[in-house]
């Protein structure tokens, strides 16, 4: 078997691993073994490609061999280093941001691939052998979308990790005519395609790569702080094709595989969470077009009430159910352990105690659902929106901690606020609602919640971990 046969051996089986990881990331209950057999294929095409660049290509000079290896040992130990570094610092509320970075250095890489595709033609004189009849033109179309899509995807993450990151401004760009300035773009790509395919020129390439970053900038920053979690999902999917459009021009097979896996799982993954917000798929991931701006809520909804951690603890005690709604407020305090510790003494008291997970709770899908059994609260009472909803209005006491967007009535009740027809989770209807919130401010997506003054409604305002360790001790 020569070394090339082997390598792409190892290239399917890796392939067939990473398929068998995201089937058990679908589950709880497998989802640790799928992250084992990710970490397998990940092991694998590795030691693959390091057997290849030792004892591979017969046709390297000594010289560039050895400068080969040489580079990829380094360019190992830079990642592994960042990778571990990063994996031990960041918290879960920090997830949602690296994430999005980690996806900008995937686009980053298709960019530099598909430049180094160009300039490998151009070193062998323009029209080397391998690119006989029309396989040249294909292999410049490959250059010219991979470097877009690569482009697209780095800067579009780099906006979202800023947004998600409180770093800038979580509000939509409204610029003139944006869904034009869009629409441009896009024809603009076309248009240099085709004449870069037919005379291919370093010019062409460099207009491309600053349009593509152009856009992947204002494709995101368009887009609302309510929908970022669809953006972060919609970018692993950008970052996927760009790897695939790297393996095409890498001729690797496995980058081929990969990409398109992460492309279509996270383009699926979209539609979904889309189709639970009750959003426009191809809106959101064209930078909220058809959108327009909305004016601000000058609505007076009266006066708040608030409620001390006491006050509170009586009436759990009163209660024959609860219902736990998180949201990004609870990881950021950290409150998920005394969430749990409050859900375990409830229950001993006879009270039935469930949670009620958003969609999009949190800045990532799953957030929830990961800290929540990080803190070992059973999966069985941990339910989705369309689990829970019907059973509200039949509830003793709704517990909202650090929710805010994913609870409101203007949603359901306001045609004019900027996340009407978006399926929130009807809190309002259970007996008695405890917001904990540490100010009145409004949320991520910058819209008032008309839940805060509502009748059965009361403030518990502080830090979320304190105020539920404050209840449990006066439970």
């Amino acid at each position: 078997m020569t070394a090339a046969t082997a390598v792409q051996a190892a290239y399917l089986v890796a392939a067939l691993l990473f398929i068998l990881s995201l089937a058990g990331l679908s589950k709880h209950e497998s989802a640790k073994g799928g992250v084992t057999f990710g970490i397998a294929g990940m092991v694998i095409a590795l030691a693959a490609t390091i057997g290849y660049a030792i004892n591979g290509p017969a046709e390297w000079p000594d010289g560039l061999a050895a400068s080969g290896i040489a580079l990829l040992f380094v360019a190992m130990a830079i990642g592994a280093v960042l990778g571990v570094v990063k994996a031990v610092r960041v918290e879960m509320t920090g997830m949602p941001e690296l994430i999005a970075m980690l996806h900008s250095f995937v686009g980053a890489a298709a960019v530099l691939v598909g430049w180094d595709g160009y300039y490998e033609v151009e070193a062998k004189g323009g029209h080397p052998a391998e690119f006989a009849g029309g396989l040249l033109r294909i292999h410049h179309a490959e250059v010219f979308i991979g470097v877009f899509i690569g482009a697209v995807t780095f800067t579009g993450s780099i906006v979202a990790y800023l947004k998600l990151a409180a770093k800038i401004d979580s509000k939509p760009l409204m610029l003139p005519g944006k869904n034009l300035i869009n629409l441009g773009a896009l024809a603009a790509f076309v248009a240099l395609t085709v004449f870069f395919v037919i005379h291919p020129n370093l010019a062409l390439l460099v207009a491309v790569t600053a349009v593509a970053l152009a856009l992947g900038w204002h494709l995101v920053a368009s887009i609302g702080g309510g929908d970022m979690p669809v953006v972060v999902s919609m970018l692993n999917s950008y970052s996927g094709w760009a790897a695939a459009a790297s393996g095409f021009l890498l001729n690797n097979n496995l980058l081929i595989v990969t990409g398109a896996l992460v492309g279509s799982s996270g383009a699926y993954l979209s539609y979904i969470m889309c189709t639970a917000m009750n959003r426009s798929f191809i809106s959101v991931i064209a930078g909220g077009f058809g959108i327009e701006a909305s004016g601000g809520d000058d609505t007076d909804y009266g006066e708040h009430r608030e409620i001390t951690a006491e006050d509170a603890a009586e009436l759990l005690k009163e209660a024959t159910s609860v219902v736990i709604t998180p949201g990004y407020g609870m990881a950021v305090a950290q409150a998920q352990y005394p969430v749990a510790e409050l859900t375990r003494k409830l229950r001993e008291r006879g009270v039935q105690v469930r949670f009620g997970i958003h969609p999009v709770a949190g800045r990532l899908p799953g957030h929830m659902n990961v800290l929540l059994a990080e803190a070992k609260v059973p999966y069985d009472i941990v339910l989705e929106m369309d689990e829970i909803n019907d059973d509200l209005a039949d509830t003793s006491v709704v517990l909202v901690i650090g929710a805010n967007d994913t609870v409101n009535p203007a949603a359901a009740e306001d045609p004019s606020s900027p996340i009407a027809g978006m399926p929130v989770l009807r809190v309002w209807e259970a007996r008695a609602v405890i917001v904990f919130k540490r100010s009145m401010a409004v949320g991520y997506a910058g819209v008032q919640n008309p839940l805060f003054f509502r009748d059965n409604t009361q403030m518990l305002f502080g830090d979320a971990k304190d105020r539920v360790e404050d209840i449990i001790r006066a439970l």
